[in-house]
């Protein structure tokens, strides 16, 4: 079968490996759709990841049909449409340098268990919108990291699949009112199309005075300044002007989420954190919520499905991630199987 790799630094090429076939308690799932995450950029540019590097699989956004059962295996059936744990495989991460990649046509669950690597989604969600599964987990646990209370206020900065997902996961929590920021005019509408409250180019306003016009004036005696009145502030945007912004603009007792990738260190002014007392809140990857946000996507499928930029086919996988690492040409990239 074929299967998509990270062959060398920068490289991604096509493999022929043997297709895999379930024993006892083993589930043989046939990939419908992968999405491409920008990690999977990363590890490209590095040339795979040890002890796999030069011959690693890529691909951990799936979602797949399951193709054969083993005889000892309960709980799930063939035909079933199913969600994955990429973090729960017992042979590596799954597209993470793993021993499997879901860029491939077919995808082999050892030591399967009931509960713990599959979740069964309903029919009636297309295939490329289940394969958000994965990324909205990760958006789910920067939310709940937040600890986000009814009738908070929120600014969420970056509105790519990430923040997106926050801005759907912060809405169920009961978030009163929701600012996205960017500088693209695409995000920006996506982000109101989505449910936004306002939206914000920082390019073009004047970022503390727009969110004191939006969510009111939080100053206090405790800091100077202007502070908007924001109770949760969400990075997942990834660039140092947004921690920046956010220590000065932070009123009291406050809170910033940090779920992007910072590739640099960022300078902060800690006596103004220390004024404010912002609580900081790092988020990586979803300890607990890679099914608990897949009822919300079964339940608003087409408004996840806005998420989505772009489409291939497996066969153009590679140019699917050409495209995907390309900055400005695509949000969410999506390869979907026959």
């Amino acid at each position: 079968m074929k299967s998509v790799y990270v062959t060398g630094p920068d490289i991604n090429s096509w493999k022929e490996i043997p297709q895999p076939s379930p024993s006892r308690h083993e589930v043989l799932l046939k990939m419908k759709a992968c999405g491409i995450c920008g990690s999977d950029a990363f590890y490209t540019h590095i040339g795979g990841i040890p002890p796999r590097q030069g011959a690693t699989p890529l691909g951990h956004e799936p979602a797949a049909e399951v193709a054969e059962i083993g005889s000892g295996v309960k709980g799930i059936e063939v035909g079933d449409h199913v969600v994955i744990d990429t973090m729960a495989f017992t042979d590596g991460l799954l597209g993470s340098g793993g021993a499997q990649g879901a860029l491939s046509e077919y995808v082999l669950v050892k030591d399967f268990e009931p509960g713990k690597q599959l979740r069964v989604i309903d029919r009636a969600v297309p295939w490329k919108v289940a394969a958000l599964n994965e990324p909205m987990a990760v958006a789910l646990h920067a939310v709940n990291r937040t600890h986000p209370k009814p009738g908070n206020k929120v600014v969420i900065f970056g509105a790519g699949p990430i923040g997106l997902g926050a801005l759907m996961g912060y809405r169920r929590e009961g978030a009163s009112h929701i600012v996205v920021v960017d500088v693209q005019r695409n995000r920006l509408d996506k982000a109101l199309a989505m449910g936004a409250d306002a939206v914000v180019n920082s390019m073009e306003e004047d970022l503390a005075e727009r969110l004191v016009e939006l969510q009111g004036d939080g100053s206090t005696a405790h800091v100077r300044g202007v502070h908007p009145g924001t109770d949760i502030y969400l990075d997942a945007a990834g660039v140092p002007s947004v921690p920046q912004s956010v220590v000065k603009l932070a009123k009291h007792g406050s809170t910033f989420g940090i779920v992007a990738v910072h590739k640099k260190p960022v300078e902060l002014d800690f006596s103004t954190v220390l004024a404010s007392e912002l609580t900081i809140a790092w988020s990586m990857g979803y300890p607990n919520e890679i099914f608990e946000v897949t009822d919300d996507i079964i339940d608003n499928w087409d408004q996840y499905a806005k998420i989505i930029s772009h489409t291939f086919p497996f066969e153009k996988a590679l140019d699917a991630l050409e495209t995907a690492k390309t900055p400005g040409t695509a949000e969410k990239v999506v390869v979907t199987f026959d």
